[in-house]
């Protein structure tokens, strides 16, 4: 009888360039985290118009600020072991039209319940889409530039902050921030029928799932290219989990390490990132600016992380990924003091902001794409999601911080000072990450 031929699907996508389907769903999945990206970072815009329309105070409008990123925290933590047993593609396309209806809903809000409730639920889409793009991406592309390729598309999500700054100064003043709310929920939805014709589910999952030879070799040949024999044998070079339970997994005595520094990690740097994204324009217009101006220069911020992300990522491809994170923290850190030494008013202010973004979204978006590679298939999803589920109680933290430190009377230089304590913690912390990579997946 003769022997079924093999072929490592993982060693097929790595051996081969990338094609031009490749090439097509990274510009997918790159316009998806843009749309993440607008949604997560709307609100900070729009608060300084909805707390004088409905006259409530900052604290109080803090809890609208951080329920969506309690949605985020909580999609994400549901939706990797879901995506783990179901597939990429389903909790995928789900997540995208939760989100987008969700924001649209919200520009019809009445009251800041209303409003909370709408944004925790748009969260719960948010929080969903970001594992399940990352997870589906990085099954797809080759390991040699895997880095580089996710930070090309988590440049969408800097891109699609900065936009909606720019959108919401021109908007405003003429439309008000109801209509902000609805463009950003009405683009994903636009887009979801491209998304779910032209979105293909993972091939490394479909080999764990033990989906029919038949079907992964279709799906293969059509994203990547490549003849195969008809009674192929697809498998992938990756070591075996120690339970079926994929939480589990996270915290066994081979993967703990790994995933404590992550979490602690993608923590710190969230409380940084959404304190100055989310509070920065009202800082800002504290200072005596007007709100365009003030959206105009937060919009910097996430410029700034653009570039970054993918500078981090190219030499995350090239040298030890851990200690170039770790470096981009640590620069953060002191772009952000000279930030609250600054005046308001000058170009260097505007350049802190620019390189503040630079560092620190360019180190989160590279621990977007380093967590991937530390874990395998059966769990990838799941450790994807719950590093960005845990992380986002950083973003919950960082959000209602700011309206606490504001209403306590601190001042512009002092909220912004003290963050540079959390970028500095994040840099301590990846660098312990390599090491423990290393005994995981030898």
């Amino acid at each position: 009888m003769t022997a079924r031929p093999r072929l490592d699907i993982r060693a097929h996508i790595n051996d081969r360039k990338m094609s031009s389907y490749q090439w097509l769903l990274l510009g997918l999945c790159f316009l998806i985290v843009a749309t993440d990206g607008m949604d997560v970072a709307i609100m900070g815009f729009l608060a300084p118009d909805i707390t004088r329309e409905w006259g409530i105070s900052r604290a109080s409008f803090g809890i609208v600020m951080s329920a969506a990123p309690l949605g985020l925290a909580i999609g994400a933590l549901l939706v990797g072991p879901l995506s783990d047993r179901f597939g990429r593609k389903k909790l995928l396309i789900g997540s995208i039209a939760l989100f987008g209806s969700f924001n649209l809903l919200s520009a019809f809000s009445d009251s800041i319940v209303t409003l909370s409730l709408l944004r925790f639920l748009t969260g719960l889409g948010l929080g969903a889409a970001m594992p399940s793009t990352t997870t589906l991406l990085s099954e797809y592309v080759p390991e040699r530039s895997r880095s580089t390729l996710l930070a090309a598309m988590f440049t969408g999500f800097n891109l699609g902050s900065a936009l909606v700054g720019f959108g919401a100064a021109a908007l405003l003043p003429h439309f008000g921030w109801r209509t902000v709310l609805m463009v950003g929920g009405a683009l994903p939805l636009i887009c979801l029928p491209v998304y779910m014709l032209l979105i293909p589910e993972s091939v490394r999952f479909m080999v764990v799932r033990k989906a029919a030879p038949e079907k992964i070799a279709r799906t293969l040949r059509r994203v990547c290219g490549g003849k195969f024999p008809d009674n192929a044998e697809f498998t992938i070079s990756e070591p075996p989990v120690p339970t079926s339970q994929p939480v589990r997994t996270l915290l066994s005595q081979g993967y703990r390490g790994i995933t404590l520094s992550l979490w602690l990690t993608y923590f710190m740097g969230l409380l940084v990132i959404y304190l100055l994204s989310g509070w920065l324009p009202t800082l800002i217009k504290d200072a005596g600016l007007p709100i365009e101006r003030a959206a105009n220069l937060t919009a910097l911020f996430q410029l700034g992380g653009t570039v970054g992300a993918l500078v981090v990522g190219f030499y995350m491809d090239r040298r030890a990924a851990n200690k170039v994170i770790a470096l981009a923290y640590v620069c953060g850190a002191a772009w952000i003091l000279l930030l609250a030494s600054g005046n308001v008013g000058s170009t260097l202010f505007a350049f802190y902001v620019l390189m503040a973004g630079f560092c620190m979204s360019g180190a989160q978006t590279g621990l977007n794409a380093f967590a991937p590679s530390c874990y395998p298939t059966p769990v990838r999803a799941t450790g994807v999601s719950w590093m960005l589920g845990i992380g986002r109680f950083g973003s919950i933290t960082g959000s209602m911080a700011g309206g606490v430190l504001l209403s306590m009377g601190w001042g512009f230089s002092a909220v912004i000072a003290i963050l540079a304590i959390p970028a500095t913690m994040a840099a301590i912390s990846i660098i312990s990450t390599k090491v423990q990579q290393r005994a995981a997946l030898a």
